[in-house]
């Protein structure tokens, strides 16, 4: 298996990168890493061939592959690697929202890899809807666990004049996302390090989040959600994010479920606090069956499907 790189630290240099690439017209969809080895297994993808393949399938490639000024760009960011005779892109580029972001090369196997996939698409579409259908104006957000910051700056696009506050402490998400808000353009944007919401003060209009909700036994920061079931830290996140909502406020929260003997014990949790709270609360299923790989770990025996879910508790304006 190739090796994980860290995120560059030459946020300046990425971003010349990454504006370069989106001139050419680049797109890419990412793909899970399930679906990720299994495509760039193929013998044929041995070796990179076009833009796609350096930045999207993070497959090795001759120097001469890509125009001199890219290469040269790559280097300036420390986005590429040896690897033999080839070279190895260290940096994935992906499409969202009609913007490009920078994230983590795969394998996406270092504890602090910035990790961007299909679940990060359908966050940041559970945020848009949740903008759509919202009759209140947007002052202040927060994307809690921001990553790559995909859904925060979807925010800011939409909410222009909003404070958007981009929170992690991943430093290597704090970077990705400081270069993802300057390349799409968005103003009101404050990347700042934060364990949860505990050093960010005041109330907020939307709080959005992604949090991890596996039990990884590599504890890697994107993925390891810990307490029973990985539902720890979604928990949590729900818990403190539902104390610092204004009036009207939302928190929307996208995140996995495991499902035992036909029961939600997550949904249960959030049941109970939203109850608690006095909050309008919804909470949907978006799809029935993800990471069935999961089930074959010990850990998870019990579980007979991984659900993923969004939560979406509001604060009524007049409390009861």
């Amino acid at each position: 298996m190739m090796r994980s790189e860290p995120f560059p630290q030459d946020e300046d240099a990425v971003l010349a990168l990454a504006r370069a690439l989106r001139e050419t017209g680049y797109k890419f969809t990412t793909v899970t890493p399930a679906t990720h080895a299994h495509v760039n297994a193929r013998p044929r993808n041995a070796e990179a061939r076009s833009l796609r393949d350096v930045f999207g399938w993070s497959r090795p490639f001759r120097g001469d592959l890509l125009p001199e000024p890219l290469l040269t760009l790559m280097r300036q960011a420390g986005a590429v690697a040896e690897d033999g005779p080839l070279l190895r892109p260290t940096i994935r580029f992906s499409s969202l929202d009609g913007a490009l972001f920078a994230h983590s090369s795969y394998p996406p196997s270092a504890a602090d890899a910035v990790f961007f996939g299909p679940d990060t698409m359908r966050f940041a579409a559970a945020v848009i809807a949740h903008l759509e259908a919202r009759t209140r104006p947007v002052r202040r957000a927060v994307d809690l666990g921001c990553g790559s910051g995909a859904a925060g700056i979807c925010i800011a696009k939409r909410a222009p004049g909003a404070e958007v506050v981009l929170v992690d402490i991943n430093q290597a998400a704090l970077r990705a996302a400081r270069v993802n808000a300057r390349l799409a353009g968005t103003a009101g944007v404050d990347v700042r390090r934060s364990d949860m919401l505990r050093d960010v003060a005041g109330p907020f209009d939307l709080i959005v989040s992604n949090p991890p909700f596996m039990i990884d036994g590599a504890e890697r920061a994107y993925r390891h959600g810990g307490g029973p079931l990985g539902a720890g830290l979604p928990l949590a996140v729900a818990e403190q994010a539902v104390e610092r909502l204004a009036p009207g406020g939302s928190l929307v929260l996208f995140t996995g479920a495991a499902i035992v003997a036909g029961e939600d014990p997550f949904r249960g949790d959030v049941a109970e606090l939203c109850s608690r709270a006095g909050l309008d609360w919804t909470y949907r299923e978006c799809d029935p069956d993800a990471y069935g790989e999961e089930l074959a770990t010990p850990v998870y025996d019990a579980v007979e499907r991984l659900a993923l879910v969004v939560l979406t508790a509001t604060r009524p304006t007049v409390q009861p």
